[in-house]
């Protein structure tokens, strides 16, 4: 069985792309647009750059080794910090003046060439219909500083391996590159709920032993018949403890965790071929298709078979 973060992050669909690993030459700068339903990420693989996100007054400043999250896909500005507002390019001019196809290296900038930063740049998408608080909930940007050694030795040397691999020339670089990739987000997420930030965000409750021996509990077995009283067992505490810690920590009930999570695997279930409306409500732990159908279009605002004509049709156009 999967734990806690595995089982979300499986479960929300996450895949990792690799879109490019830069040499950039001051003076230079980019701007990345917006995207929906992606976590983008930059990792100072040698120099560094500034990093200024939209909504977000902060200016980051990536050093070397540095690594950023960007969680739900804003728009962001990457520079040198040399008179931004003439040398921030937007990205597809970016590519079209460097002459980038996609292979290899984006080389861009200007003639410092002792001033190179190399970027390792990507992002992970996740399916639209997908939700999750873990995701929703983080910060518009998370910073993790000389992120090699912070996150271990084998972080590192994965680290060391994508840059060697990502936009070369031996076989099977790019696959080793990707695959390797989407073990960031996760280490960068684990770190970040470990941190002294997370309860700011209302994810405290993943890095508090008890909370998150009920959450694992719940998660390995999410169809069992779960109260806040079975769930306060699990974590090791008495009913009202658990109920209040829970939502100190977490901004919301024990219950309307649960239902959130329950309708996101229902949701899983309704976009495979063939599934029907009791696998759904079975899979999810619901007793009777009523009941399913009354709290799925409580949640989602519309009914299961709404639901999956929508994404039906939307992939169809995809």
């Amino acid at each position: 069985m999967l734990d806690l973060l595995s089982d979300i992050l499986t479960s929300l669909s996450m895949r990792g792309s690799l879109y490019f690993r830069t040499s950039f030459t001051k003076p230079w700068g980019v701007a990345v647009p917006n995207y929906e339903n992606v976590a983008r990420f930059h990792f100072a693989h040698r120099g560094g750059c500034l990093v200024s996100v939209d909504g977000v007054e902060e200016t980051v400043s990536l050093a070397q080794g540095d690594l950023i999250i960007i969680p739900h896909g804003s728009s962001h500005d990457l520079y040198c910090g040399h008179l931004p507002k003439k040398t921030v390019m937007p990205l597809d001019s970016v590519l079209e003046q460097s002459g980038y196809d996609g292979t290899g290296v984006l080389v861009y900038g200007g003639d410092e060439s002792l001033s190179e930063t190399q970027l390792i740049c990507g992002h992970f998408s996740f399916e639209p219909h997908a939700k999750h608080i873990l995701i929703e909930r983080l910060p518009p940007f998370i910073h993790l500083r000389n992120y090699g050694e912070h996150a271990g030795k084998w972080m590192e040397a994965t680290l060391r391996v994508i840059g060697d691999e990502a936009g070369g020339h031996r076989l099977g670089g790019d696959l080793i590159a990707l695959k390797m990739s989407e073990a960031i987000l996760a280490q960068a997420i684990r770190s970040f709920i470990e941190s002294n930030d997370a309860p700011e965000w209302g994810l405290g409750g993943f890095s508090d032993a008890n909370l998150r021996r009920a959450l694992d509990a719940f998660h390995k077995a999410a169809t069992q018949n779960w109260t806040v009283e079975t769930l306060a067992q699990a974590a090791g505490m008495s009913r009202t403890s658990f109920a209040v810690l829970f939502q100190k920590k977490m901004a919301m009930t024990p219950m309307e965790y649960v239902t959130s999570w329950r309708i996101e695997v229902a949701k899983n279930i309704l976009l495979r071929p063939q599934m029907t409306l009791t696998d759904a409500a079975e899979g999810a732990g619901y007793a009777s298709d009523s009941a399913f159908a009354r709290v799925f279009k409580k949640e989602t605002g519309m009914t299961p078979a709404k639901f999956r004509k929508s994404q039906t049709t939307d992939r169809a156009v995809v």
